[in-house]
């Protein structure tokens, strides 16, 4: 017999997953308080479940908490951004290669049609919500301890950092749609060797050019 979630662990499950779709938006900028009273006067809730969501977000990565004093969304300098998008060159394309012989036809044709998305778009917020889909569905299939829960972790703390930069930047680079569409045929093909290749070098690219931009950092 399965265990009903208490009242206030459900409604903390639910603060947290719209409060992190308001920041993963960007209705929150990197560095803005959080004030646990208008959370709780939101969503009609006592501060308990509101205190459960702000930890769920800290472990995710989203939310700074500090002891006695509140919480704030993260916020990052080039310095931390660098060393992250360093990190994630070498351990996204390791989950990936999990992943690789795992994947079925239909959700490699599913990554090919966000890819093929993507390039149709103009929108700037479809895109990078496309973007955000395309390669964590690629990572999604391998069962992993460690692994997945750090990628996402670092997909969420530099997710604000990338929108500001594609603001910059724009959404129409053709060697970016490039990448996606070789990254999905080596996918097809289950070569995991030219799939780590292609995604290094595709989160190498996007790590040297959001150093070009500092003002993306700027208070």
């Amino acid at each position: 017999m399965t265990a009903t979630p208490a009242p206030h662990g459900a409604a903390g499950t639910r603060i947290a997953d719209d409060l992190r779709r308001s920041i993963l938006a960007g209705e929150f900028e990197p560095g803005a308080r959080i004030r646990q009273e208008d959370l709780a006067d939101r969503h009609g809730a006592s501060r308990l479940p509101v205190r459960e969501a702000l930890r769920m977000l800290e472990g995710e990565g989203l939310v700074t908490l500090v002891a006695n004093t509140g919480a704030w969304v993260s916020r990052l300098s080039l310095a931390e951004c660098e060393e992250m998008y360093q990190i994630r060159e070498r351990i996204e394309p390791l989950l990936l290669r999990y992943n690789v012989p795992l994947l079925s036809e239909g959700q490699i044709d599913e990554l090919d049609r966000l890819a093929a998305a993507m390039e149709a778009t103009d929108d700037l917020e479809e895109f990078i919500g496309l973007d955000r889909e395309f390669h964590l569905s690629s990572y999604a299939v391998a069962e992993t301890s460690v692994l997945g829960d750090t990628v996402l972790q670092l997909w969420n703390r530099t997710q604000h950092y990338r929108r500001a930069f594609m603001r910059v930047r724009g959404s129409d680079d053709r060697s970016v749609h490039f990448e996606h569409h070789l990254l999905v045929s080596a996918l097809r093909r289950r070569d995991a060797e030219d799939a780590e290749r292609v995604l290094t070098g595709h989160i190498r690219r996007t790590r040297l050019e959001l150093a070009r931009h500092p003002e993306v950092f700027s208070d």
